[in-house]
């Protein structure tokens, strides 16, 4: 959720404005995704920040199914409440990191509230019964000096996962003193403190591996070489008839890792990582970029720490793609304050309906099984 609400200068705004029609038609002639054999049951997700909010938004519309969630500097569900200025203020300090305005607290995003509206929700049928979330695993994840989803925002997303059910020995919290607001890795990106692009920061913890074996058990170690596929797919197919619109926030592509055991007809499981903002394929930042090129591209996709632990451990990794929507998303964040439409963190959604989408068609070898 970097900065969701400030506009980037006038020359990237220019660029987002006369890329856009490109971009549209960018996944011209790729493929569908597969239908592998991996029971849908077998299914997780995680995002960093505004990818952090949507992961808890699916896990939650989408309880009855998911396993379990890793969430980095991101809050509780239905934490902005609609409101732009309620997610940049109560629940980050998007608007204002120096906090001069800021006005998140302890209680800042009023979790009695969004645990009521949880439920009431599911009462509704918008989303699933809450009551599933009690065998979720979950690990979350934040940063001493993340100034934009500051600590306190996490321990509130904490305290909603326990009002919810999930028992203590199935949530585990990690605070990271001296983490900015980024991914921790291992050994790729900036200093651990820093909170800049492209937001993916060597802290010597790998948040993947943690995210991974917490809630799938220990995994095996990675191999020297990774066998298996990163492949580009057309995200159009999945979105929900009719639903299609500029304002979607959703990329016309998305990537896929798929290890060789998988491909080859081996059960195996899923899991969804989300990229935050500024983090996307066709994210164009305002400076170059060290390998060159124009947009970040598989940075996240590549460099997130997933994919060699998904080759050893026989997991498909799913990266879905959010895109820059100019004026009303323009650093490319997934929704998590209603940019795309009113419904935007119940199943209906656009996005999270098309997330569960690829799921569904990624999933659907196991039944023929």
């Amino acid at each position: 959720m970097k900065s969701s609400a400030r506009l980037p200068g006038f020359v990237s705004m220019v660029w987002l404005i006369a890329v856009a029609p490109a971009l549209c038609a960018a996944a011209g002639g790729l493929p569908e995704l597969p239908a592998l054999n991996i029971d849908v049951r077998e299914t997780s997700v995680s995002g960093i920040s505004s990818g952090g909010f949507m992961a808890v938004q699916f896990e939650v519309a989408h309880a009855g199914t998911l396993k379990g969630a890793g969430i980095v500097a991101a809050g509780p569900y239905w934490c902005a409440q609609g409101s732009s200025l309620t997610a940049t203020t109560a629940c980050s300090c998007t608007l204002d990191p120096s906090h001069t305005l800021c006005s998140v607290s302890a209680d800042s995003a009023r979790v009695p509230e969004l645990v009521a509206a949880t439920r009431r929700f599911a009462t509704e049928q918008r989303i699933d019964d809450p009551a599933a979330l009690a065998r979720h695993r979950v690990i979350h994840f934040a940063g001493g000096q993340d100034h934009t989803v500051p600590a306190p925002v996490v321990a509130q997303l904490g305290r909603y996962y326990s009002a919810m059910g999930v028992p203590p020995a199935n949530l585990s919290a990690r605070e990271l003193p001296t983490a900015g607001h980024a991914m921790p890795t291992a050994d790729y990106g900036g200093a651990c403190e820093v909170s800049q692009e492209p937001y993916l920061n060597r802290c010597g913890v790998d948040a993947a591996h943690a995210i991974l074996s917490w809630i799938y058990g220990p995994l095996k170690p990675v191999r020297k070489k990774p066998g298996g596929t990163l492949t580009k797919f057309d995200q159009r197919a999945y979105v929900p008839s009719g639903a299609a619109s500029w304002r979607s926030g959703l990329d016309s592509s998305a990537w896929l890792y798929v290890p060789a055991d998988c491909a080859k007809g081996a059960a195996c499981r899923l899991h969804i990582a989300l990229h935050g903002c500024r983090q996307g394929q066709s994210y164009v930042p305002l400076k170059p970029l060290p390998g060159g090129g124009v947009y970040f591209g598989t940075t996240f996709v590549e460099h997130a720490g997933y994919n060699r632990w998904a080759d050893a451990n026989r997991i498909v990794v799913l990266y879905p793609q959010a895109v820059s929507v100019p004026f009303l998303n323009p650093n490319g964040c997934w929704d998590w304050w209603g940019y795309s439409g009113a419904n935007y963190a119940e199943r209906d959604g656009v996005q999270i309906a098309t997330l569960r989408a690829m799921v569904d068609r990624l999933t659907a070898g196991a039944a023929k099984r």
